[in-house]
C-alpha cells in the first residue's frame, strides 16, 4: 500500500470519527434538561427513626447470708466424681482428616464392598472423596463410625456436659441426593 493512499485513509478515517462523535452530542441538551426537572423534584418524605426503649436496670443483692448467689452454679462434689467417669476423647490418638470438618459439612455419597464389611464415601467441603469404615472417626465431636448401610453412616459423638465430663450422643450422615 503506497503512502499517499494511506494518508487518505487515515484522513478518511478521522473525519469519520469527527462526525460521529458530533452527531453523539446532538441530543445532551435534552439529557442535561431531565436531569434538572429529577434533581428539582421533591422526595417523599422521611419516617421519623424509631424510639429507642429504655430498660429498667436491676441491683441483685442477696437478702440473707444462705441465699444462694444465681449467677454461680454450686459446686457439687458427686457431679465432679460423675465428670471423671465415663466416656473420654482418647487426646493421644492422631487425628484423622475427616476431623478438620463439622459433621453437617460432610455428604455421603455412595458405599463400596460387601454388606459384610461395607466401605463408606464421604465428599469433605472441598470436594475430595474419602473411603471410611466402622471405627474411623468424622467430625469435630470425636465421631466414631460404629455401622455403615447402602443408605446412612450412623456415629456416636462424645460431646462434652456442663459438668466437664463427657456425654455419648448418636448421630447419622444420611446418603446424599445432590449431584454436586
Amino acid at each position: 500500500m503506497s503512502p499517499i493512499i494511506f494518508n487518505a485513509l487515515r484522513a478518511c478515517l478521522v473525519a469519520a470519527l469527527v462526525i460521529g462523535t458530533s452527531a453523539c452530542t446532538s441530543g445532551l441538551d435534552e439529557v442535561r434538561q431531565w436531569v434538572a426537572a429529577e434533581k428539582a423534584k421533591k422526595g417523599p418524605p422521611l419516617q421519623p427513626p424509631p424510639v429507642i426503649k429504655t430498660f429498667e436496670t436491676f441491683q441483685y443483692t442477696l437478702k440473707a447470708p444462705d441465699d444462694r448467689d444465681p449467677f454461680n452454679v454450686p459446686f457439687d462434689k458427686s457431679e465432679a466424681e460423675e465428670s471423671t467417669a465415663g466416656p473420654r476423647p482418647d487426646k493421644n490418638r492422631t487425628p484423622e482428616p475427616l476431623e478438620a470438618y463439622p459433621l453437617d459439612g460432610l455428604k455421603m455419597v455412595g458405599t463400596l464392598g460387601a454388606a459384610a464389611a461395607p466401605e463408606g464415601l464421604l465428599k469433605d467441603p472441598e470436594g475430595v472423596i474419602r473411603r471410611v469404615r466402622p471405627g474411623n472417626y468424622v467430625g469435630q465431636n470425636y465421631g466414631r463410625i460404629t455401622a455403615i448401610n447402602e443408605n446412612e453412616i450412623q456415629l456416636v459423638e462424645l460431646v462434652a456436659n456442663d459438668t466437664g465430663g463427657w456425654v455419648e450422643r448418636q448421630a447419622s450422615i444420611a446418603l446424599s441426593d445432590d449431584k454436586k
